[in-house]
């Protein structure tokens, strides 16, 4: 039986881990990509049944990910696969603070993580399976920050701009293929995640939005990891995935 392929980065923890426990279901197969393997996550695997690789690869060398796709890729039958999709999920946000404080080398990290690495495996990606007549599909995790400045985040929002920017050309590139991959840039809303925890215990002084994510985590509006998990991959099932290279998952 043909099963669904899933190609997710950043897996081991948050809604990254979520997505992986998630796609863990009958006729699916998941490749995962984090620093850092998830013994949790296996055992889930095989109790399951569910074909699941860890690789632990540090997204900052986005180079030798993507060379590791590409050869693992073209030892997959596509014969075999119903689908293929690539999530790129993993993300890191550097120290908050403003440009004139900040460490040329935690925004080049940040920049690595959140932006090189992501083009480099939707090239591999697209390169090894554009022979493929099946669904492929690419989904960057993006966030409302590549679209909203702010302050003392310009490393994480520069990486989410660039990635929503990127997977525009990438669509326009894919829409003259005969077969051409379903791309989308898509936001997931506010989660409460380590990175959220991160924004709340900044420096008041250096991170003037603070306030905001103290209070949207007083309110209860932060979204639960499993519950942005969700939304995000029944995006992903939608029929009209792709229709928009930038989108949101609140619509």
């Amino acid at each position: 039986m043909k099963h669904h392929l899933y190609i997710l980065t950043g897996a081991s923890r948050g809604m990254g881990l979520a997505m992986a426990e998630q796609l863990l279901q009958a006729g699916h197969a998941l490749l995962c990509i984090s620093r850092n393997a998830n013994p949790a996550l296996e055992s889930a695997a095989q109790k399951a049944a569910v074909p699941l690789t860890q690789w632990t690869h540090d997204l900052a060398d986005g180079t030798g990910a993507a060379a590791r796709l590409s050869d693992w890729l073209a030892g997959q039958n596509p014969d075999d696969l119903a689908s293929v999709s690539l999530i790129n999920n993993a993300g890191v946000i550097p120290p908050i603070l403003p440009v004139s404080q900040s460490q040329p080398a935690d925004l080049a990290w940040a920049l690595r993580v959140g932006l090189e690495a992501p083009m480099a495996l939707c090239a591999a990606f697209l390169r090894a399976t554009q022979s493929w007549t099946l669904p492929r599909k690419v989904l960057n995790i993006s966030s409302g920050l590549g679209r909203y400045p702010m302050a003392s985040q310009a490393g994480y929002c520069a990486a989410k701009a660039g990635m929503d920017h990127f997977t525009r050309c990438m669509a326009l590139d894919e829409a003259l293929q005969d077969h051409g991959a379903r791309v989308c840039s898509l936001a997931p809303g506010v989660i409460d995640t380590d990175m959220q925890v991160q924004m709340r215990g900044a420096a008041g002084e250096a991170f003037p939005d603070q306030a905001k994510f103290l209070q949207l985590k007083a309110n209860g509006q932060l979204s639960s990891a499993p519950q942005a998990a969700a939304q995000v991959l029944a995006f992903l099932a939608r029929p009209d995935f792709g229709e928009q290279a930038v989108a949101d998952v609140r619509g």
